[in-house]
Parts: C-alpha cells; sequence; structure tokens
C-alpha cells in the first residue's frame, strides 16, 4: 500500500511551512499502518499550467503524475488562501483533469481504486469550504473519499499563529488525522481486493 502527499504550500523548500507539517504528520500515521508513503512539494519542481499530461519543455508534471498513478492513496495538503485552496492546489487538481478521459485496460478511469485525503491549514475560517472545492474536483477526476477524509486547523481570525509554530498539536486535529489515516488505508485494502466496475 502507497500513499502520497502532495504539499501544495506556495513556498519552495527549505523554507517552513505549515502544510507540509501537517501533511508529515497525516504521513506519520499512514506509516503506523504500514504504509509505504511519499511526500513532495509541488513548488519544488517546474510544474507548468495547463491541462495536458506533459507540457514539454521541462514540465514536471509527467513524473508526479507517475507517482500518483502508482499511489492508493493521495493527499492533498494545502493552506487556505482568501478562502480557497492554494493555486497550486488547484494547479495539481486542472493537471489531473488531462486523466479524466484515460481508462486502464478494464476500461475504468485512471484514478478509480485510488483514495483521497486532505489536509487544510490556515489562519481564517475556511477548511471547509477548501474542502468542498477539493473534495468535488477528486470526485470528477474518479478518487474515493473515506468518512472523514479531511484533517485541518485554522487559527483565529486576524491573528498571526502558523500552525508550525504551535507548541503542541491540538487533540482535535491529532485524533482527527488518526481517523483520515485509518479510513482511507482501509478504504484503499478494500478497494484493492475488490475494484469498482467499468462504467
Amino acid at each position: 500500500m502507497r500513499a502520497l502527499s502532495l504539499v501544495c504550500t506556495l513556498n519552495s523548500s527549505p523554507t517552513s511551512s505549515s502544510s507540509h507539517t501537517l501533511s508529515d504528520q497525516v504521513m506519520a500515521e499512514f506509516e503506523k499502518l504500514g504504509v509505504e508513503v511519499e511526500t513532495v512539494r509541488v513548488a519544488d519542481h517546474d510544474v507548468r499550467p495547463g491541462v495536458a499530461v506533459d507540457l514539454g519543455n521541462g514540465d514536471a508534471w509527467p513524473a508526479l503524475r507517475e507517482k500518483v498513478l502508482a499511489a492508493d492513496i493521495l493527499l492533498l495538503a494545502t493552506p487556505i488562501w482568501l478562502g480557497h485552496p492554494s493555486s497550486v492546489c488547484q494547479r495539481v487538481l486542472e493537471r489531473l483533469n488531462a486523466d479524466m478521459s484515460e481508462t486502464d485496460d478494464a476500461g475504468r478511469p485512471l484514478m478509480y481504486g485510488k483514495v483521497a485525503a486532505l489536509a487544510v491549514v490556515g489562519n481564517e475560517d475556511g477548511a471547509h469550504n477548501v474542502s468542498a472545492d477539493v473534495f468535488q474536483a477528486c470526485n470528477d477526476l474518479g478518487f474515493s473519499l473515506a468518512p472523514y477524509a479531511v484533517t485541518y486547523w485554522v487559527g483565529e481570525a486576524k491573528q498571526g499563529t502558523d500552525y508550525q509554530d504551535l507548541d503542541e498539536t491540538p487533540e482535535a486535529v491529532a485524533s482527527t488525522t488518526h481517523a483520515l489515516a485509518v479510513n482511507a488505508h482501509h478504504l484503499a485494502e478494500q478497494l484493492a481486493r475488490q475494484p469498482y466496475p467499468a462504467p
């Protein structure tokens, strides 16, 4: 079982990131379940805007796409910007859109059988709106969602504390992160044993 996290912070490495911090916590929960994990910070790669599998000229998306195709679980980790997922997260979804009409040997869409999950951080309300945006996109792309498919933290309005700067993980976040991992893993195992039929 493999889980891939695409961290959609606007900042490239080595800049610290609250989205990356929460992603690491989710991936640690997956590791406890024996899942092989990998994390990629998308801003470290030259992912071009568009809706094609390969835009050429050094486009980094084809290599990231192969990682998505090899994974059983895809975690998207994003900050909230202006009440919405980051532009990097939106770009990932747009690039995944290129595969909407592609099918496997059994005639199933390529993302059938893959489980999507979400980690959201921000210093304003908006986690539910981000979830709605991303989950609808994931549904359109053919991913499945388990119960409690999102873990999130939002600080109080108009204050400057970042998730990565908290002295400890709030219990509500920790328990939700654990539930996300357990449920996503369970669903991915079920789908591996009994795949969806071709539509």
